[in-house]
């Protein structure tokens, strides 16, 4: 099956991932008790139901967790009290020291160990009124192909007026998170058109394009389509493989940061397609943005990842895709994109 470019990109690993961890706990919750702590630093990797059957735990090698097959006489409290405050090194699950005080750090671990670990509870849902999915049950036609129960490519005629309908509302809404659908041959092609939401009480304001009509989705989709160029030099060609992979994760595709993860952040990611947030940039401080990170934000060093060329190369990029840098060799004006 044609995987989403969301889920794609997070094959590249755990750097991506680890940058989502840090995204969530930077968020500056002010949580009352573990299970809220839990529910909005952990689900992403471990689940609301801390079983790891998230998108995220298909991605990371090793993946996160699964509390629910961990037994709290063999994984003691002490050790949990760690993993979370020090992280594990050479895994995504990175340190929360820095955003959590002690007594938060108890509250969240003696959660997990009392939920999932002793008692096995169902703690919640990602679909509910609270999270953005008022009616969930109205997306019910589609739940048989994200789950699995009917293939994804069955032929039209072996299907029910109703679940035709189902399959069609699952590619248009669902397939985007809901990806790992079953498929008997090979699965059609899809386009994503993603559905998400922020998570509870988050607030975006004028950064959140409106919702879909229809699903009453925000379609954070559609800036994970870059733009296609076929006259980019070489310098440029590799500076644009270079940022799909690394930089587009948070800025999208298209350099918006308007995508699923750039919309959580809080600073967003720069648009770098923006007059405003761009009209400044200059080819230096560019260079030394990606190669040094930005203090209070999302935005890491890449200095230890990316070698001198290889940055200059995003940065070319990021001046022939998205908006004119200062101090990058000119390029034909016809040849930019409008």
């Amino acid at each position: 099956m044609q995987v989403s470019t969301f889920r794609s990109r997070c094959g590249y690993g755990l750097w991506f991932c680890w940058i989502v961890a840090a995204v969530l706990a930077a968020s500056g919750h002010a949580a009352a008790d573990g299970r809220d702590i839990y529910n909005f630093r952990c689900y992403f990797c471990h689940g609301y139901a801390g079983d790891a059957r998230t998108l995220a735990a298909a991605m990371l090698i090793p993946p996160p967790r699964d509390f629910t097959r961990s037994d709290p006489a063999e994984l003691d409290r002490e050790r949990m009290l760690q993993a979370v405050r020090d992280g594990i090194p050479g895994t995504a699950m990175k340190p929360f020291a820095s955003v959590l005080d002690g007594a938060e750090l108890a509250a969240v671990v003696d959660f997990v160990r009392d939920e999932f670990m002793r008692r096995k509870a169902p703690n919640t849902h990602y679909h509910t009124a609270a999270n953005g999915w008022p009616d969930h049950e109205r997306f019910a036609a589609a739940f048989p192909f994200a789950r699995g129960e009917l293939p994804i490519d069955a032929a039209a005629q072996g299907l029910t007026p109703a679940q035709r309908a189902g399959r069609s509302l699952y590619l248009r809404s669902c397939i985007s998170c809901h990806d790992l659908g079953r498929a008997t041959g090979q699965a059609p092609y899809w386009e994503p058109e993603a559905v998400s939401y922020p998570r509870a009480g988050f607030k975006t304001g004028d950064f959140l394009e409106p919702v879909d009509a229809v699903s009453g989705a925000t379609p954070y989709a559609r800036h994970d389509r870059a733009p296609i160029f076929s006259d980019l030099d070489p310098a440029q060609r590799r500076g644009e493989v270079l940022f799909q992979q690394n930089c587009a994760f948070c800025h999208a595709a298209d350099g918006t940061g308007k995508n699923w993860i750039g919309t959580f952040m809080i600073p967003h990611p720069r648009d770098l397609t923006s007059r405003e947030a761009m009209h400044a940039m200059t080819a230096e401080r560019l260079r030394e943005v990606i190669r040094t990170g930005l203090p209070g934000t999302s935005m890491p060093a890449w200095g230890g990842v990316l070698a001198p060329d290889e940055i200059e190369a995003i940065v070319r990029y990021i001046d022939r895709a998205f908006h004119p840098v200062t101090g990058v060799d000119s390029v034909t004006p016809a040849a930019r994109r409008e």
